[in-house]
């Protein structure tokens, strides 16, 4: 079987390692190198590292070209978080199989993880899917559900999903032929839209909205207050309750402290003033000589 794989991050890792074993991987077609963190290193996706440390014979493109792809002549292009919408010359060369971190039509886009837990889903899933020139709206192959455990966060889901991704990802090539692809219910599609920085900006508000958005973000983009302040590590502790909006209701032994919601109440373990380093809640507060019943921001 000889397939080419397009993806770019840590989720198309796990599928691009079963590929490698299972099939014959004609080449690997990922995004440019981009510079990350404060000092802007130029750093390689995740999976052009992989395959260079692994496997340094497997062609490597950063830059789709129609033409150099046809000349692989692939039986299958298989494609997972590539980060492009494949033009109608692509998906004429061989079936092109998408691997979606979502059961669709829910969440087509960019960033479904992070979106069913913003939304706090109690399941998810990864949808394997015929690719057409729509943004996620081509026929299904196959699903793999599972749970979200109430307070599982995105770094969490993101690596048991490529998991079943990869799964999918054998059982949908091995079985292709005597699969009927499933058309799409349009009616039912929601949408989600790439993640930004300033998407990082919260309020206490809710406290399990803001808990959510921790869980969906502390990777990227964080959450933050208007003041600057960033919430490092953050944990739900009472979904009802009505309290002025970020008053300190605690300070526990573990330097934690106890912030009330209009709804609810939060948690708050470590956080991040503007220009300074990471500490604990508890911290924070002796710093600004902050006491229970003041304003934690």
């Amino acid at each position: 079987m000889r397939v080419v794989f397009m993806g770019t991050p840590n989720y198309a890792v796990e599928i691009l390692k079963e590929l490698v074993k299972h099939t014959q991987l004609l080449a690997l077609y990922t995004q440019p190198d981009k510079p990350v963190g404060r000092k802007q290193v130029l750093t390689p996706p995740a999976t052009k590292e992989f395959l260079q440390k692994n496997y340094p014979s497997i062609p490597i493109h950063q830059e789709l070209e129609v033409d150099s792809l046809k000349k692989y002549n692939p039986d299958f292009i298989v494609v997972a978080a590539y980060g492009k919408i494949l033009p109608k010359e692509v998906l004429k060369i061989a079936p092109s199989i998408n691997l979606h971190a979502s059961l669709l039509p829910k969440y087509r886009g960019a960033s479904p993880i992070q979106q069913a837990l913003l939304e706090g889903e109690k399941i998810t899933g990864v949808t394997a899917m015929l690719m057409d020139e729509g943004l996620d709206t081509g026929d299904i192959l196959g699903y793999l559900p599972t749970p979200i455990a109430p307070k599982e966060l995105a770094k969490e889901l993101f690596e048991r999903l490529a998991k079943l991704a990869s799964k999918l990802t054998l059982e949908v090539l091995n079985n292709f032929s005597i699969i009927s692809p499933l058309p799409q219910a349009n009616v039912d599609a929601t949408y989600c839209k790439k993640i930004k920085k300033e998407d990082c900006l919260s309020d206490f508000s809710n406290a399990i909205k803001l808990f959510n958005k921790y869980r969906a973000f502390h990777l990227w983009p964080g959450v933050c207050l208007e003041s600057g302040l960033k919430l490092k590590k953050v944990d739900l502790f009472a979904s009802e309750g009505e309290y002025r909006e970020g008053i300190i209701l605690e300070i526990l032994e573990d330097e934690s402290v106890i912030v009330g919601c209009k709804e609810g109440a939060l948690k708050i373990e470590r956080v991040q003033p503007p220009s300074k380093k990471e500490m604990s809640a508890k911290a924070y507060l002796q710093g600004r000589r902050l006491k229970v019943g003041d304003s934690f921001f």
